[in-house]
């Protein structure tokens, strides 16, 4: 993982998580030359992104989707 200052710059496309609600908490994902994931928070567009390669990425997804991160908060 890598922190992108400046990913407004880039003229990316960039898609909400179909997770998202309506209390704001957002994030969003663009491709970055197709071996690397920018995320960011949506609120915020023109702020900093963080940076995954393709591996760190999908294992994210992985745990995600596998309820790694539940911790009982919602």
């Amino acid at each position: 993982m890598t922190f992108h200052p400046n990913a407004a710059a880039l003229k990316l496309t960039w898609r909400k998580s179909s997770r998202s609600n309506d209390s704001g908490n957002c994030v969003e994902v663009a491709c970055l030359d197709g071996s690397a994931s920018l995320i960011r928070d949506s609120k915020d567009p023109s702020g900093p992104a963080l940076a995954f390669d393709r591996a760190a990425h999908e294992a994210f997804i992985r745990a995600v989707a596998t309820g790694e991160f539940d911790f009982g908060l919602l």
